[in-house]
């Protein structure tokens, strides 16, 4: 079972930080809380664990939130450290994971600066390749970075999304959504909606024709998708202020990264217009997170509904905090979004034991999976094959599989876990991608990690494709 009850909690670094943010020795907190100071002394250097009497008279003492002490001191993830101490310019130096952990959890400013420092530099030397010719796709890592900084919540846009909503209700109360957007943007906008043939819009299944006051939509867009076309152009056209100044405000380094980073805000406005946070979020929980009852509801995509379930942290109403990726048949992510925390690679794709990828094996069903991931963590998942948007007759039906997740503390209040036994489940250990992965022997490991050396010999043959020395 993953629960605190189960684990040993050492909590060291964080005990050493409240204690000194408190401005007290380590005699007057023994005193406070009625221990010894040898004692208390042997829990800040990680040689005792905090036993549950102790948390409780912490709490109680000095007004502790138990919830945040739970929590890492910094932003900075072992996950993440571990990533950016894989780089090649940092081979040879094998850090070890519990020095890396200890960093996380003791030195989180030391771990946050660290992890600053090596984006910088990364992003310099994707810059430098770029000028001499290489590939570059950092405003799309730069975007995706700055939207999992915000833990994928705009506040300033659910509240724009509701007051839209509310209005388009009271103009025309009853009518679908789309019949209610369309009278908006003609009314107020002098905007109409044209759908035209494929072969008419060739590339684009959306298109704005500024001069002829037109959105041009392609015949190959499914209902939710041509819905959420036209809430992307009504967000434009009540809100392109605020979306501009948003962009402008994150600093973008440069044009490319500020006008992609203004369409991924403009979505989330327009998923804020279709699915308003309040009613989106009781609608959640009361039906134990049941996407096909969300997508009738909301007129949404099983997709579009999943990504909003990645936003839902307004402190007074969150909803279970999610983790989401979409992904091809050839394994490429084009999707990555948490509200909370999951150990995400920022290079290379997901671990092949996770079923988001054998549900391409059952297209349209929703398959659960535990997983664990390295740090210990344990996840309940769903992962279910989606149509691409605009598919002609090259492209095949449910060749993208989204994979929605949350920790298994979350599970009993998912429909999908109802009948599971969520005490002693069925685990499945997972890894990061297989370059960065240490968990050896593995049948399903396509490359070798990048910081650990080859034990290959021609006297024998491993499971795995590329044994490792494992110390």
């Amino acid at each position: 079972m993953d629960t605190a009850a189960d684990r040993k909690l050492f909590l060291g670094g964080r005990l050493k930080r409240l204690r000194r943010d408190l401005s007290l020795t380590q005699t007057a907190m023994a005193a406070d809380l009625g221990v010894s100071p040898s004692y208390l002394n042997h829990i800040e250097r990680n040689q005792r664990p905090v036993s549950a009497q102790l948390l409780l008279r912490l709490a109680d003492t000095y007004d502790v939130d138990l919830r945040t002490l739970g929590q890492s001191g910094g932003t900075a993830s072992e996950a993440e450290l571990a990533e950016a101490l894989a780089d090649p310019l940092f081979q040879g130096l094998s850090v070890p994971r519990h020095e890396i952990v200890q960093m996380a959890e003791d030195q989180p400013a030391a771990a946050d600066a660290l992890l600053r420092l090596y984006r910088a530099f990364a992003d310099r030397r994707t810059r430098d390749r770029a000028e001499t010719g290489g590939d570059d796709d950092s405003p799309a890592d730069w975007v995706r970075d700055y939207i999992q900084a915000r833990a994928n919540h705009f506040p300033e846009l659910d509240t724009l999304g509701e007051a839209l909503a509310a209005a388009l209700d009271a103009a025309t109360p009853g009518e679908p959504f789309e019949t209610r957007a369309r009278a908006r943007l003609q009314s107020a906008h002098g905007l109409s909606v044209r759908t035209l043939p494929a072969d008419v819009m060739v590339e684009w299944t959306r298109r704005f024709d500024f001069h002829r006051r037109r959105l041009l939509l392609s015949e190959t867009l499914g209902p939710s998708s041509r819905a959420f076309a036209v809430a992307f152009q009504l967000a434009l056209s009540e809100h392109d202020p605020e979306m501009t100044a948003l962009a402008e405000a994150a600093a973008a380094p440069d044009e490319a990264t500020r006008r992609l980073l203004k369409v991924a805000l403009t979505n989330t406005l327009a998923a804020a217009i279709l699915m308003p946070y309040g009613a989106f979020q009781r609608a959640a929980e009361e039906t134990g997170y049941d996407m096909a009852r969300l997508q009738a509801r909301f007129g949404v995509s099983w997709e579009q509904a999943a990504h909003r379930l990645t936003t839902l942290s307004r402190p007074t109403a969150r909803g279970v905090p999610f983790f989401l990726m979409r992904v091809d048949q050839a394994g490429n992510i084009s999707k990555r979004y948490a509200s909370g925390r999951f150990p995400f690679s920022r290079f290379g794709g997901a671990c092949p034991r996770w079923r988001l990828h054998s549900a391409f094996r059952t297209p349209g069903r929703i398959v659960t999976q535990i997983i664990e991931t390295p740090d210990g963590g344990r996840w309940f998942t769903l992962a279910r094959t989606v149509d691409r948007q605009g598919s002609d007759a090259f492209t095949e039906g449910h060749d993208l599989a989204i994979g929605l997740g949350c920790e298994l503390k979350h599970a009993h209040r998912l429909t999908y876990a109802r009948g599971l036994d969520l005490a002693t489940p069925e685990v499945t250990p997972i890894g990061p991608a297989c370059r960065l992965c240490h968990r050896h022997p593995c049948a399903e490991r396509a490359a070798p990690p990048v910081d650990r050396p080859l034990t290959v010999d021609d006297w024998s043959k491993s499971v795995s494709p590329y044994p490792f020395a494992t110390t």
